[in-house]
């Protein structure tokens, strides 16, 4: 059985008032990790950001808004394609202010990508390894 998933997505990224910009967006999810999915954004061959994100909040972001700091997620209909929006906050600058990106899916894009890593751990059959969690906390510090 392959416990990881991938699919690779051209998505809309919009930052600051500029119109919207195609990108490529690499979604991952790894069962050693089944809470998490991991979002490569790049652009002709170059990483503008990468973002781990809550498995289950991005299939509550398909239905309802949800997420507040760093990260928002919430449906958007755009005619008759349904998006799921995400809204990345970057760290605070000196002065207070801080950098946003709207990055817009197609919605029906993410349900089968999560479908594919529910099949891979269902919903509530998440696992945390402690023990090894423990031990990279105790190598890193």
């Amino acid at each position: 059985m392959n416990f990881l998933v991938h699919k690779t997505l051209v998505v809309q990224l919009q930052a600051g008032g500029a119109d919207r910009f195609p990108v490529l967006a690499h979604l991952s999810y790894d069962a050693a990790d089944p809470f998490a999915v991991t979002v490569v954004f790049s652009h002709d061959g170059r990483v503008l950001a990468r973002w781990t994100l809550d498995r289950e909040m991005v299939g509550e972001g398909l239905v309802r808004p949800v997420g507040m700091g760093d990260v928002r997620l919430s449906p958007e209909s755009r005619g008759r394609w349904g998006e799921l929006r995400i809204e990345l906050l970057s760290d605070a600058r000196p002065d207070g202010s801080r950098h946003r990106a709207v990055v817009l899916v197609w919605a029906a894009a993410v349900e089968a990508f999560l479908r594919e890593t529910h099949a891979v751990v269902r919903p509530g059959n998440e696992k945390v390894r402690v023990d090894d969690f423990l031990a990279e906390i105790m190598a890193g510090g």
